[in-house]
C-alpha cells in the first residue's frame, strides 16, 4: 500500500503530539507537514513547524485537524482549494459553523467527529437506540469529565451524545439543548437535555448518559484511560476517508452503523 502523506495541524497541542506519536508506529502514513497558528522555530522529526498555508499542504493527501474552530476554517479554505481530504477532531463549533462545514464537504471529503474513539461512537449508537426505544415517558441528561485544561463545555462528545438522544426522538437537537452546568456536584433532569461538565486533574474523558422515568434510571457510560484511543481512531478515519468522494462523514459511517 502506498503511504498516505499527512499534514497535522495544531501539532504542538495534546492531540497533535499524540497523533505524531501514533504515526511513528503505523507504516501506512508519512508526515509531510506540521502546522501551528503562530510561528514556532522548531522541528519535529526533521519537519519544520509552519503556519497554515497552501505551499505547506500541497504534498499532503490528507489533513488531520485537532485545533480550534477559527483554525479549522482556515484549513478548510485551503483544503477546498487544493482538493485535500480533511479529518476534523476539533470541537466547539456553533450551529452556523456546522452548516458551513457541510458546504465545504460538497467540494472535498470530510470526516468530522467530536470524538474519534470507536467505543464512544458505539455509545452514541446505543444512546440513539435507547432514546428511540424508551419513548416519551423518559427524560435524559448528560454528564462529562475532562482534564482541567479543556476550555470548551459541554465537550464535543457530550454534544454528540445529546444529538444521539435527539435522533432517537426524531427531534432537532438544537431545540432540545437545555441548561449547561460547569463543575456542579449534581444537576437536574429537565424537559430538555441538561449537561454538566466537570474539569479536573488529568482526566482523559468520562461520559455518562442517563434516562429516567421517575421509577427507574438507565445509565450508559464510557471511560477513556489512554489518549491513543483518539489518535488511532483519527488514523483509522484517515485511511477510510482516502477512498471516499466529497461529502460529510462521521465515525458512524466508518463503523457501518445503520
Amino acid at each position: 500500500m502506498k503511504k498516505i502523506n499527512l499534514a497535522v495541524t495544531g501539532c504542538m497541542g495534546r492531540m497533535g503530539q499524540q497523533i505524531i506519536r501514533s504515526i511513528k508506529s503505523d507504516r501506512n502514513f508519512k508526515i509531510v507537514a506540521l502546522t501551528e497558528n503562530k510561528i514556532i522555530n522548531k522541528k519535529i522529526n526533521g519537519i519544520r513547524v509552519d503556519l497554515n498555508k497552501e505551499t505547506i499542504f500541497k504534498k499532503a493527501h490528507l489533513i488531520i485537524d485537532f485545533t480550534v474552530p477559527k483554525c479549522t476554517f482556515q484549513v478548510l479554505r485551503i483544503a477546498a482549494k487544493l482538493k485535500k481530504r480533511v479529518v476534523i477532531g476539533t470541537t466547539g463549533f456553533t450551529r452556523n459553523e456546522e452548516n458551513l462545514i457541510k458546504k465545504f464537504s460538497k467540494k472535498i471529503p470530510i470526516l468530522k467527529a467530536g470524538n474519534m474513539s470507536l467505543g464512544i461512537n458505539l455509545l452514541m449508537y446505543l444512546t440513539e437506540i435507547t432514546s428511540s426505544s424508551l419513548g416519551k415517558n423518559f427524560v435524559s441528561k448528560i454528564y462529562e469529565v475532562h482534564h482541567k485544561n479543556k476550555k470548551d463545555y459541554p465537550s464535543g462528545t457530550a454534544l454528540m451524545l445529546g444529538n444521539g438522544i435527539a435522533k432517537g426522538k426524531k427531534k432537532n437537537f438544537y431545540n432540545l439543548i437545555g441548561k449547561k452546568y460547569l463543575n456542579k456536584k449534581s444537576f437536574p433532569y429537565g424537559n430538555k437535555i441538561n449537561f454538566n461538565s466537570l474539569r479536573k486533574g488529568k482526566v482523559i474523558g468520562e461520559h455518562e448518559v442517563k434516562f429516567s422515568s421517575g421509577k427507574e434510571i438507565i445509565t450508559l457510560n464510557h471511560e477513556a484511560f489512554d489518549r491513543t484511543l483518539y489518535s488511532e481512531g483519527a488514523l483509522s478515519a484517515a485511511k477510510w476517508l482516502m477512498s471516499k468522494k466529497p461529502g460529510l462523514y462521521s465515525m458512524r459511517d466508518l463503523m457501518n452503523f445503520k
